[in-house]
């Protein structure tokens, strides 16, 4: 096995993944299509990425509490009428299942950094398991793209904390997904496919599109803002 594939088990450990090992049609003998294990470098993103994100909520949850206990309190991340966290947090959406959606965060992320943590401690995590981080960061994605939008068509203004917790979910989300893709814990028939193949290979062109369009539609939305500043 070549250097490029030192930070995997690639040995399959189950019938499901000896099936996977077998017969590939885009196998490469330098390079191994499926593996069952994740490399160091997605366990260290998803335990920053949780890290990071841990921080932004309960900070953005902390301050929503001061705001809360005194209507005049001015968040530490309100800086100007667009970059205001105040204008975001008393908004409907600010609280879309009946609480502040910070303690999501706080909830969330704690799972996610525990099992990087449980990862780089050497512990292997089963591939039901890896479905269930796959389900936490496609909602999570889902819902960051959702605020994404309201923030900037609806409530005209941005949170952020928020930003930063939507920086973080983009990549972890992505590479989750680009990992179980690979081990074939979404299908055999998706590990082996082209599509795959190709999004391995152009990793980062998905992450870099998703925060070009995200900060293209910010500085289109608030162009006559950001215009004064120049």
């Amino acid at each position: 096995m070549s250097g490029t594939t030192t930070d995997y088990d690639s040995a399959p450990d189950s019938e499901f993944e000896s099936e996977l090992a077998h017969d590939d049609p885009y196998a490469d003998p330098a390079d191994d299509v499926v593996r069952t294990e994740p490399s160091k470098a997605l366990v260290w993103l998803l335990a920053i990425g949780a890290l990071i994100g841990l921080v932004a909520s309960a900070t953005l949850l902390i301050e929503r509490i001061m705001l809360a206990e005194d209507p005049g309190y001015v968040p530490s991340c309100s800086l100007n009428p667009v970059l205001s966290c105040g204008s975001v947090m008393v908004t409907d959406q600010a609280a879309l299942f009946g609480f502040p959606n910070p303690i999501l965060g706080v909830a969330g992320f704690p799972l996610v950094l525990a099992s990087a943590m449980a990862m780089l401690a050497g512990g292997r995590l089963a591939r039901w398991y890896w479905l269930g981080l796959q389900l936490g960061v496609t909602a999570g994605m889902v819902f960051i793209s959702w605020l994404a939008y309201q923030s900037i068509y609806t409530i005209d203004a941005l949170c952020p904390y928020c930003m930063v917790v939507w920086a973080v979910v983009i990549p972890m989300f992505w590479y989750t997904t680009l990992h179980n893709l690979r081990a074939g814990h979404l299908g055999a028939g998706l590990a082996r496919s082209g599509l795959t193949r190709t999004l391995r290979d152009y990793h980062l062109l998905g992450p870099v599109l998703i925060y070009v369009v995200i900060i293209g539609a910010i500085a289109i939305r608030f162009w006559d803002y950001w215009s004064t500043l120049l």
